[in-house]
């Protein structure tokens, strides 16, 4: 179950006129998405109204690579959200992209899910509403590119991705990779940006604390507001798999990210039936039947990913799940799944 409840999604700030720099009326926008042009000057809107609008936009500019970059580019940084200056204006990239996923709470129906290993940063976008329809590409593009270029603007370093994945066709996939610095993959089980994690470490040039004591406590109201209407259990859940690599969180950092004790946290927990234990067990298992749809990652990392120290941790833990070794259960579950990616990269390789 995702954390967000609601279907009701708060246009962001600057949208229309985001759109209409870029020569494109909201009008035709409202009209391609065949909704009344009232839309325009709504403040919420529902998953679909909002998945409408970013198609609409996406079909009226006739290429998805090239909207994704336009907008990525040409949105002037005084314009940004609260929910992103806070971002821009963090110590370094890894602050920023933390903060970017903390605050992506209040700006559904998209959120991050953010793991540190080795020499990489992988940022996985996932879907936060009740739609099971997958967001439009040109969304989902955008919100991976505008990462990057947080980090860009925030450093003044020309930064480069190594490697970006998209579940569906992105249009100009040449463009793309000029624009990331990299491979772009299409037909993936995921979409995800993986960053080098040595930039993260890159203070931003600005960096402005001053600006951010004035935004965080407002943002954090805010967002412990949304937290008060969801379910203590989703919540913890949450938190515990955007925790889990390489370790294993424990009640008091997710109770300190709630922004409250750990028996305040311990006490909800009761009164829901649950326990921090059995969370943390649905959030691995879940996680791992997520990872394990991914070809790309051995059994290895798949345990590393969910807080497993050793292999044979994770395989006697898969086994009371699933009554099966991941492996096998990989093989059963998505053997044509991964010839389908085999093929994708070979015509990718071969054009």
């Amino acid at each position: 179950m995702k954390p967000y409840t609601s279907d009701r999604i708060k246009i962001p700030p600057g949208l229309w006129e985001g759109i209409q720099q870029l020569g494109i009326s909201a009008h035709a926008v409202a009209r391609k998405a065949e909704l009344p042009l009232t839309v325009i000057t709504e403040q919420e809107v529902t998953t679909a109204q909002y998945f409408a609008i970013w198609q609409a936009y996406s079909d009226l500019m006739g290429d998805t690579a090239q909207g994704i970059i336009q907008l990525a580019t040409a949105f002037e940084t005084a314009k940004y959200p609260p929910t992103v200056l806070a971002p821009y204006h963090a110590r370094d990239y890894r602050d920023a992209i933390n903060r970017m996923a903390r605050y992506k709470q209040l700006c559904p129906p998209e959120g991050l899910l953010i793991s540190e290993e080795g020499e990489r940063c992988t940022i996985e976008l996932e879907w936060l509403n009740l739609s099971d329809q997958p967001g439009p590409a040109l969304l989902v593009g955008i919100t991976l590119a505008c990462l990057l270029e947080l980090g860009r603007r925030g450093t003044g370093q020309p930064l480069t991705a190594q490697l970006v994945e998209f579940s569906q066709p992105m249009g100009d996939v040449q463009a793309l990779e000029a624009y990331f610095g990299c491979r772009i993959r299409t037909g993936a089980n995921h979409n995800r940006l993986t960053l080098y994690r040595r930039d993260l470490d890159r203070p931003f040039i600005s960096y402005n604390e001053e600006l951010l004591e004035i935004l965080t406590p407002a943002l954090d109201r805010s967002l412990d507001e949304l937290q008060s209407h969801r379910s203590i259990t989703d919540l913890v859940k949450w938190i515990m798999k955007r925790s889990l690599t390489g370790g294993r969180p424990d009640i008091q950092s997710v109770a300190k990210e709630l922004n409250m004790s750990d028996r305040t946290l311990q006490r909800r927990l009761t009164d829901a039936n649950a326990s921090f234990k059995q969370l943390l067990t649905q959030a691995r298992h879940e996680q791992a039947i997520e990872y394990l749809a991914d070809p790309s990652l051995d059994i290895k990392e798949v345990a590393f990913l969910i807080g497993y120290e050793d292999q044979n941790s994770f395989y006697r833990a898969f086994r009371l799940w699933e009554g099966d070794t991941p492996s096998h259960w990989r093989t059963e579950h998505f053997n044509s799944l991964s010839l389908s990616e085999h093929r994708q990269d070979m015509l990718t390789m071969g054009s």
